[in-house]
């Protein structure tokens, strides 16, 4: 099988083993020296699961990958988390550490130093395609399974996952994103986040019955389906678990969703940061659809369509409100804040229905926390600039076959 996530860039430099080649050992911002990363050759050597493994039931063996920057605040019940699974395989922590502005590196070097099946390797840029495809060629077993280093695992997920696995021989597995607050804020995201009004009838939101799937959250895979895929493309620097998954379901992987797997999931605290996340999500899901044609739907077209229509309503009506004050313009214009005000309104009404269901404190902050995921969403996916993906970049895989051919020659 060719090097998984071998690219070449546009000056044609070779990306090693899932993504950007990584020296044997490097400093990390803040994070120290770090754990030598696989050679592309280390990377394809991986074995699968025996043949008595998958006949007698015997469990596999189980690498978590997990992208950590700037999560101090949840990183050690994350890893509790993972390191707390009831699993009777072998389980390894791989962790790529990117460059923080707290105390995130501090205190992943506590835990590595305390549980000998934590390993912490760089990931000097900080994006989290990167991250995953450095600690993927740091790894070993061939189920892998990716956390966030602000995700909660229940006990028994990776029990569930890998059952999962061989029970429908899918090639990955996900389950839902229980979003849940602690703070009013949160809490009030964290409704939105689970609700049709708020991401669509998405069922790693919403829930639903077992089945296949177009993507997963975050993804039990097995090792050889992100190989095939050649890794994550590391040009996407959000939706790049769709991208893959997209490309994992192109070579006729199966995608499976898991509605048992529920991960804990802490939402931004702030508005300033929840529109910057949704913001960055518009901006790289029409990414997505310009490289993948044929992959969007109504539910990703609802909030640039609501954006639109909004500021169309707020320009004709400021234009009629102009037009009256100066004697020209038809004052009629100004019927054109009938676009704005039915969203607003829209909103609310939302919100006092969940009054019912929420805190008021929680059901205050409602309106706030959808406008702000629509408007940004909408406003990220309508202002996408067509550069965000180099004019070069080529699927992970194609340069995987390519790479491999020229160093056997």
């Amino acid at each position: 099988m060719a090097a998984g996530g071998v690219r070449r860039d546009g000056s044609g430099a070779a990306h090693g083993a899932f993504g950007r080649a990584a020296p044997d050992s490097h400093k990390n911002a803040g994070a120290g020296t770090v754990t030598r990363v696989m050679s592309p050759q280390d990377a394809t050597s991986t074995p699968p699961a025996s043949a008595e493994q998958l006949s007698t039931g015997l469990p596999e063996a189980v690498s978590v990958v997990m992208p950590v920057r700037n999560e101090e605040r949840y990183i050690a019940e994350s890893v509790s988390r993972v390191l707390g699974q009831r699993y009777d395989g072998e389980l390894e922590l791989v962790i790529a550490l990117g460059p923080s502005r707290d105390r995130t590196a501090e205190v992943v070097h506590r835990l590595a130093e305390s549980d000998s099946r934590i390993k912490v390797i760089g990931n000097p840029t900080g994006q989290i395609a990167a991250a995953i495809n450095l600690a993927l060629a740091a790894s070993r077993y061939p189920v892998v399974v990716r956390v966030d280093g602000h995700s909660m695992l229940p006990d028994g997920y990776i029990q569930t996952a890998v059952d999962t696995l061989r029970e429908t021989g899918a090639v990955n597995v996900g389950g839902m994103m229980a979003a849940a607050g602690i703070t009013p804020f949160q809490q009030a995201v964290a409704w939105a986040m689970t609700s049709p009004f708020g991401v669509g009838a998405a069922k790693n939101h919403t829930g639903g019955e077992a089945g296949p799937a177009d993507t997963a959250y975050l993804g039990v895979f097995r090792r050889a389906a992100i190989e095939q895929a050649g890794g994550y493309n590391e040009d996407f620097k959000v939706a790049e678990d769709w991208e893959l998954n997209h490309r994992i379901r192109q070579a006729g992987g199966l995608i499976w969703f898991q509605p048992a797997l529920r991960v804990t999931y802490r939402p931004r605290a702030t508005v300033a940061e929840l529109g910057i996340q949704y913001f960055r999500y518009g901006r790289w899901r029409r990414a997505v659809s310009r490289e993948h044609g044929g992959t969007i739907n109504l539910r990703y077209l609802a909030p640039p369509v609501a954006v639109a229509l909004v500021m169309a309503g707020m320009l004709i009506g400021l234009a009629g409100v102009g037009g009256l004050a100066a004697g020209g313009w038809p004052g009629w214009l100004t019927l054109g804040f009938v676009l704005p005000a039915g969203y607003l309104a829209g909103v609310l009404a939302l919100a006092a229905r969940t009054a019912r269901q929420l805190p008021l404190r929680v059901a205050s902050r409602v309106p706030i926390a959808l406008a702000t995921m629509h408007m940004c969403w909408g406003a990220g996916f309508l202002t996408s600039p067509r550069h965000l993906i180099p004019a070069s970049s080529r699927p992970a895989g194609d340069a995987a076959g390519s790479l491999a051919a020229s160093s056997r020659s």
